[in-house]
């Protein structure tokens, strides 16, 4: 089948869910694409609005089957290594339903077609964090409850079983494998990009260093992690109270982490500068509310969890870039390259440190 009838069938199947749906008379407006294979579209019929999400399942390499090994992860792909959902739409509404149910902003699913990869959603809006700001909103009373949000999600209760319409879907751990696969997108297309290939031999040293800084991650209880939680993802609800008014976009992907991991994807956001007077409140604020101890082990995960989200944001946007014809996300390269500087500056990230100074020694301050 060629890509213009393919588009076509889908195209077809999208028609059929919302007459089924009963949105059959709606009007329907593609949203722009992003970093994923997702495609979004506005649906507004007679006053209502929601969001249709249509996610093929098979545009994407497998997910992680429960109980995989490391090795058979590897064989499957980097979606199932790393953990990832992929296009799975169960994660998306079992999660989103468990978040909703305790008195967090996912939006509301109306409808489902699991095997097809389709949902209609509850539209939060169109204030996302990152638009807000510039228009007037206060960065530091936004910012200031998406953290209370993370303290909240951090001390609820979860089960890794989530089920939804029919659906269901297990979380699992952010475990080592997944967070080294990640990593090594920085070797793979990050380093090439700027005429530099990664050695056996460094590619051995890469691990090791890795395997020797995570390991500080475990002075904390893992929580739930949306794993994408920043200013694009995030959408200002003033009407509604407390947490809730921390609208959640993307969550799909979540696992069980060190509660510093969504914070960092907050402050050290790859697409906009966070004011630096609220980066240190913020994370004081976190600190408290999330009801943590150990200070120091905090500040050594934060720092730890920095570093490895930048080298795998810096090998993706490459990625993007070459394979997938996206070039402006070259354009963010040097935001996240700063943070990533920076992380790696802590002393706990000394072994990477100094692997980054021998291989790129204009990234290390």
């Amino acid at each position: 089948m060629s890509a213009s009838q393919s588009d076509s069938a889908r195209e077809a199947e999208r028609r059929a869910f919302l007459a089924a749906s009963g949105w059959g008379d709606a009007s329907v407006t593609p949203f722009p694409g992003d970093a994923s294979t997702r495609r979004y579209f506005g649906v507004t019929r007679g006053g209502e609005t929601a969001i249709l999400m249509d996610a093929p399942a098979a545009s994407e390499a497998p997910v992680c089957p429960p109980g995989a090994t490391p090795e058979e992860r590897a064989k499957l792909g980097y979606n199932a290594l790393a953990r990832l959902a992929g296009n799975n739409v169960a994660a998306f509404a079992g999660i989103g339903d468990a978040l909703h149910a305790r008195g967090f902003s996912a939006p509301r699913i109306l409808a489902a077609d699991m095997a097809r990869g389709f949902l209609i959603i509850e539209h939060l809006g169109d204030d996302l964090y990152a638009r807000a700001i510039p228009k007037g909103a206060h960065e530091g009373r936004l910012y200031a409850g998406a953290v209370d949000t993370l303290a909240a999600i951090y001390r609820s209760s979860f089960t890794p079983d989530f089920t939804a319409h029919g659906g269901s879907w297990r979380v699992e751990a952010y475990d080592t494998p997944a967070l080294l696969a990640e990593t090594g997108l920085f070797l793979d297309w990050y380093m090439p990009h700027f005429g530099k290939e990664a050695s056996p031999q460094l590619r051995a040293d890469w691990q090791g260093a890795w395997e020797t800084v995570l390991a500080l991650l475990g002075a904390h209880t893992p929580g739930l992690a949306l794993r994408d939680y920043h200013a694009e993802n995030l959408i200002w609800l003033p009407t509604r109270e407390a947490e809730a008014q921390t609208g959640l976009l993307d969550f799909q992907d979540a696992l069980f982490a060190h509660p510093a991991y969504d914070l960092v994807s907050l402050l050290e956001d790859a697409r906009r500068d966070v004011s630096p007077d609220l980066i240190a409140p913020l994370k004081d604020r976190f600190f408290k509310h999330a009801k943590l101890s150990d200070r120091a082990g905090f500040d050594a995960a934060y720092a730890v969890l920095g570093a490895q989200r930048n080298a795998k944001i810096l090998g993706i946007f490459v990625r993007l870039a070459k394979r997938d014809g996206k070039p402006r996300y070259l354009d963010l390269i040097p935001r996240v390259r700063a943070h990533f500087a920076g992380d790696i500056a802590h002393p706990a990230l000394a072994p990477v440190a100094r692997l980054v100074r021998a291989a790129l020694p204009e990234m290390t301050p």
